[in-house]
């Protein structure tokens, strides 16, 4: 079989890196997801039009430093999340962050797969029975270009994206019309049913858990700059276009997701169009993701052997009804994965002084407490703070790590990591 160039446990080499434009659009087709529409819509009702777009905007500026500053990192080592954790938390220690985040992955895979079916069938006014065979269907299609990697995953994302910017455009021209312009459209009253704090917090957590594992493109990028900005673009950007959309649709028509809102405004065709290239894009990436937790956790290189297992899995899920319960479960997955980010940012530029060794050049510990300790006082503050719980695991971990670092003198000496030649 060909070499996998996707490199699930090792660096990316300069040969491989990928320019803006690649970037820019793989992200977008990731971030380009209805869920985060459906998230949008809950908090376009409580606020007026202009306290909306200050809610979207900050949200999103801090979701998308987040994932730029991870994008970064990945760019300059060339690694991904799952194994730049070897080095906060452990070669063991690590596993903790494959399990998160696999286990997240596979979730939103599953919710993807019963999304499609379940839509699919309403919209073509299907018989239910026929619920069952699309979720099969799609769930193993939609892995095929995660299975390829990178490559297909970009020819998909260059046609999609640009697909879904023309959808949009004319959903949204048409709501416009609909509406009676702009000044009908800030004149719409809210219904106050959530604070701004609460509010930015759901934007936040739309994709979180998505930002933290961004790094398995952002590694392609060919330079600091390419990362940054591709990652800017599609979590700050693209992210935020989506909650406005969701947020728009919902005060305009009571719909969030733009599936149902081009149904309303008599695109049946672009509906259907929008369905596949949303959720497409997303559902390769997501188990694209999982793939990447799945090679570190079980220390193999068979990145496509584990697609195709992840994809039966959450086709079983998804088969077994877990779409009825799974949002607010993974919701709650979303307060512990910010802290793993947190505590990753924090060793590399803390301890390491912004340079992780190459992989194949170290020993590192099986456990890193100071790592794991900093991960558990991160995800305890968020999950009992009342206040933006994202935010408060980035800075408790962080902070935390820092101290914990400093109190028991972390080195990256020869005494903590062993350079092997």
């Amino acid at each position: 079989m060909q070499k996998d160039t996707d490199f699930p446990l090792s660096e990316v080499p300069d040969s491989h890196r990928k320019g803006m434009v690649s970037m820019a659009v793989m992200l977008l087709g990731f971030t380009f997801y209805t869920a985060t529409m459906w998230a949008g819509g809950n908090i376009g009702k409580a606020f007026s039009f202009d306290n909306l777009l200050l809610i979207i905007v900050v949200g999103n500026l801090i979701l998308g430093i987040y994932a730029a500053a991870l994008g970064w990192i990945a760019y300059k080592t060339g690694l991904n999340t799952v194994l730049l954790g070897r080095y906060c938390f452990g070669e063991k220690g690590s596993r903790l962050s494959d399990f998160i985040l696999g286990f997240t992955q596979i979730g939103w895979y599953a919710w993807g797969v019963a999304t499609i079916a379940i839509v699919l069938t309403t919209l073509l006014e299907l018989e239910k029975s026929w619920q069952l065979p699309l979720m099969v269907l799609f769930g193993f299609g939609f892995c095929v270009t995660a299975f390829i990697g990178y490559r297909a995953m970009d020819i998909l994302s260059k046609i999609s994206v640009p697909l879904m910017l023309i959808f949009i455009a004319i959903s949204f021209y048409r709501g416009l019309v609909d509406v009676g312009g702009l000044v009908a459209l800030f004149g719409i009253q809210p219904a106050p049913n959530m604070t701004m704090s609460a509010a930015i917090t759901v934007v936040i957590g739309t994709f979180i858990s998505g930002a933290t594992q961004a790094t398995n493109w952002s590694r392609f990028a060919k330079s600091g700059r390419v990362a940054v900005l591709a990652t800017l673009i599609a979590f700050f950007i693209g992210n935020g276009l989506m909650v406005f959309i969701g947020a728009y649709g919902a005060l305009i028509y009571q719909h969030a997701d733009i599936v149902d809102v081009l149904v309303a405004q008599g695109f049946l065709f672009l509906a259907i169009a929008m369905l596949f290239t949303n959720l497409w894009t997303t559902q390769d990436n997501t188990i694209y993701n999982f793939a990447a937790a799945g090679c570190n956790l079980l220390r193999s290189d068979k990145r496509r052997t584990i697609t195709i297992v992840g994809a039966a899995i959450g086709t079983i899920l998804a088969v077994l009804g877990m779409y009825n319960y799974l949002i607010p479960f993974l919701v709650l997955l979303g307060t512990f994965i910010p802290p793993i980010g947190a505590v990753i940012m924090s060793s590399y530029w803390f301890t390491y002084r912004g340079t992780f060794p190459k992989l194949a050049s170290v020993t590192l510990p099986d456990y890193n407490w100071i790592g794991l300790g900093a991960y558990v006082i991160g995800s305890g503050c968020a999950y009992f703070s009342p206040w933006m719980p994202p935010l408060v695991g980035i800075i408790a971990a962080s902070v935390s790590y820092t101290l914990l670092a400093h109190c028991f003198s972390f080195r990256t000496s020869s005494e903590q990591v062993h350079l092997t030649n």
